[in-house]
């Protein structure tokens, strides 16, 4: 999910997160039937998360609504939800279709960011440094049966902060795709989890991370038993072997 555009703006720059979901609501011909707080958060979620993992400090949100005027207040709950897990002060902007009334539910959300420097994703050394999952990969009704599996905001946020971890959301390309961002020489075959690596991640229900191997003690009291260990095996000469 690494894919927040990035502008450079009077010496900073503005990282812009974007994330919408549809036929997730409470419309009659919604596929899965949620209150709109949490199709909200959940939207939120993956644009923060986005926005934070790309070094940014969120400064705005803003929410396209075509759910009906009645569902803004619980849309911006599940927001605010998200804003006090991550312990940030942030306002709210946005739209709501109101002239026409669509058949399913439909939400979009920006986070907008600022940060100082660009993203720096060369940083993965082969020899030295580890990847894991942290989380697991849910999609649809998945997301409100396993709940105990989505890694939490406030953990998120904690590993964002340490500076030898590279962190990014896993999406709807899968666990193997955001390895591949990371170590694009690395084959899909070669990847070895003990979850599916193909799998949708949804609302970005887990995290990719690279780190240093002194740091493992440290991110599994942080993360529990949501901590998966990755291996990478290579066929090249190299052979290197990574992971827990």
């Amino acid at each position: 999910m690494r894919d927040p555009l990035i502008i450079p703006y009077n010496h900073q720059f503005l990282v812009i997160a974007s994330d919408n979901s549809g036929g997730i609501g409470l419309k009659e011909k919604d596929v899965v039937k949620v209150p709109y707080d949490i199709v909200a958060y959940y939207s939120f979620r993956v644009a923060v998360m986005e926005c934070i993992a790309a070094g940014a400090d969120p400064v705005s949100i803003v929410m396209q609504n075509f759910c009906g005027e009645e569902a803004w207040s619980a849309l911006n709950g599940g927001i605010q939800q998200g804003v006090e897990e991550l312990g940030i002060d942030i306002p709210v902007t946005g739209s709501t279709e109101s002239n026409m009334e669509l058949l399913q539910s439909a939400v979009g959300m920006n986070v907008i960011g600022i940060s100082n420097h660009l993203p720096n994703y060369e940083m993965i050394n082969l020899s030295e440094d580890k990847l894991a999952v942290i989380g697991k990969p849910l999609v649809g009704n998945e997301v409100m049966e396993y709940p105990q599996s989505i890694v939490p905001l406030a953990v998120f946020k904690w590993l964002c902060e340490q500076d030898e971890i590279t962190v990014l959301p896993v999406g709807s390309k899968g666990i193997a795709h955001e390895v591949r961002q990371l170590l694009p020489e690395i084959k899909l075959e070669d990847i070895q989890a003990d979850l599916d690596i193909h799998k949708s991640a949804g609302p970005s229900t887990c995290l990719v991370i690279s780190y240093p191997v002194d740091l493992k003690t440290a991110i599994q009291r942080v993360t529990g038993n949501l901590f998966y260990g990755v291996t990478l095996s290579s066929q090249h000469d190299r052979c290197d072997k990574m992971g827990l």
